[in-house]
């Protein structure tokens, strides 16, 4: 419980605001921002339909309140969790673990599934569909969390406002973004390679990763690779601690997840096809 009186105590609240003004200044903070949203909005289709279909059996006048008050706790709860995954992810190993659950979670958003709307049950009573909404929302949010938490990097606003703003996204407008998404597949390919780049960046800063890696690129191999960014016109450097090799390991997080994710679709499909046949 001292973790959550420690979140409510109001200097806690103050220092988040004032971070928050500080963070919302740099054009970083609005490209991250829209990181989580994009995440959130390609990890959540599934939360989206329980929640539309827990408040199916609601009357009409209580089914959008049903709606609007069970995303408004999960938002709170997925926010707690979140903030608590970013947390522990400052010590050693953890941010490798992550990145690499970040990997197997970004490719298999891939991966087809087939559709089953029978396992999530419609409430009759308003709080009784507010309850579905909230306990399906912390079983099916590992990867949200888990997702959102690398790409918010330790910053407690980012984490705040990029949830606030997607999870609402997705309630009002689940149908049409699981339209978008079927119609333009491209868009779940993008959005599996923007995570396999979060998860290469994560593994790259685990504090017990981060000093191997500058090893690695602080001789003569950093000094070719420079030099090769320097004629390219670049301004990306691998020596002196530079930021290349994190994005080379945002890079060969792109090619793994796809690589990975291709070779699981393709299984998946071959397996659906036997089985129909």
């Amino acid at each position: 419980m001292d973790w959550l009186l420690h979140i409510l105590d109001p200097a806690t609240i103050k220092s988040v605001f004032v971070q928050f003004q500080v963070e919302m200044q740099q054009p970083a903070f609005w490209v991250a921002v829209g990181k989580i949203i994009w995440i959130n909005v390609l990890l959540s289709g599934d939360n989206a339909l329980v929640i539309a279909l827990a408040c199916r059996g609601l009357e009409p006048k209580q089914r959008m309140w049903g709606m609007i008050l069970g995303a408004a706790a999960a938002v709170i709860l997925r926010i707690i969790f979140t903030g608590i995954v970013a947390s522990l992810m400052a010590l050693p190993y953890l941010k490798l673990v992550g990145g690499l659950a970040l990997i197997v979670i970004a490719a298999k958003l891939l991966v087809p599934e087939p559709e089953e709307e029978d396992g999530v049950k419609a409430a009759s009573h308003l709080w009784a569909a507010v309850q579905i909404v909230v306990v399906a929302d912390i079983v099916m949010s590992l990867d949200n969390v888990i997702a959102v938490a690398a790409a918010a990097n330790g910053s407690v606003p980012l984490l705040i406002l990029g949830l606030a703003i997607s999870v609402p996204l997705i309630v009002a407008g689940a149908a049409l973004i699981m339209a978008l998404l079927t119609r333009m597949p491209v868009l779940v390919w993008l959005g599996a390679a923007l995570l396999g780049w979060v998860a290469g960046e994560v593994i790259a800063t685990d504090p017990a990763i981060m000093p191997l890696l500058h090893s690695a690129f602080g001789g003569a191999f950093g000094a070719n690779l420079d030099s090769v960014m320097a004629s390219l016109g670049s301004g990306i450097r691998f020596t002196n601690n530079g930021p290349g090799g994190e994005i080379l390991c945002g890079l060969i997080g792109i090619f793994v997840v796809l690589a990975i994710g291709a070779l699981w679709r393709r299984r998946s499909m071959a397996g659906h096809a036997e089985q129909a046949a």
